[in-house]
């Protein structure tokens, strides 16, 4: 088997109503992949109480051609705890991850790993010119994803308009270097990962992506609220 050239973290927290879609995904991506394109790994992160671990095995076992790996974890880790999971223990030069609700598809992915040439890290957005937005989240959603933009753009100096698009990929030596002194396991760990990228001087730039809201999500409004008083503490204690 070859050596993966990218691996994506997908945190995974009580994902068996969801995770279907995404793994036949991932399925026809690798049935069709072409030589030259990417060969990917995929880290599954499940924290959670329900059985999409074993939902994910079993998908492993019809389809062993798949570079998937899933880590089992008996405490809940929070996004970010997960994601730096997933980090530890990939292997490719390219490291990024999605959500598993597959609303920036694996194609996307693969797309934004592409951009990786030119720069140490490629985000997804959603707020860009180019994007293409296949289901729109609720106005609320939208609403109070520009607020907290906002806010983080002012707090932090990052001139990012979608901080927490579920769609990044970075070079791992970059990772490596600014991991050790990441504090955050909760959603906010996406604020704080970019904010010591880019302090230390890597290139990171922000395209558009194609986006399709599942209406699903798992972030609620006291969750914006705890990233906020989180992401204070964090600058403040800087």
């Amino acid at each position: 088997m070859n050596n993966p050239s990218v691996s994506i973290v997908i945190p995974a927290y009580n994902e068996s109503t969801r995770i279907r879609p995404l793994l036949s995904e991932i399925s026809e991506l690798c049935e069709l992949r072409e030589p030259g394109t990417p060969v990917i790994e995929f880290i599954f992160v499940c924290d959670g109480t329900d059985n999409t671990g074993d939902i994910i095995r079993d998908y492993k076992k019809n389809y062993q051609y798949l570079m998937i790996r899933c880590l089992d974890f008996p405490r809940r880790l929070g996004k970010g705890g997960g994601v730096k999971a997933g980090f530890a223990v990939a292997s490719a030069p390219l490291v990024g991850f999605m959500d598993a609700d597959n609303s920036a598809s694996v194609s996307e992915m693969v797309r934004i790993s592409q951009l990786t040439r030119e720069h140490d890290g490629v985000i997804g957005s959603r707020h860009l010119p180019g994007q293409v937005l296949q289901r729109k989240q609720p106005l609320l959603r939208r609403v109070q994803s520009r607020i907290f933009n906002g806010i983080i753009r002012l707090l932090f100096g990052l001139s990012f308009y979608d901080t927490q698009c579920g769609a990044k990929v970075f070079r791992k030596d970059a990772l490596d270097a600014v991991l050790p002194g990441l504090r955050s396991t909760g959603f906010e760990f996406d604020v704080e990962l970019l904010w010591h990228l880019s302090k230390s001087g890597y290139s990171l730039i922000e395209v558009p992506v194609i986006w399709n809201d599942t209406l699903d999500s798992r972030l609620r409004l006291s969750d914006t609220f705890s990233m906020l008083a989180s992401l204070f503490r964090i600058r403040l204690g800087d």
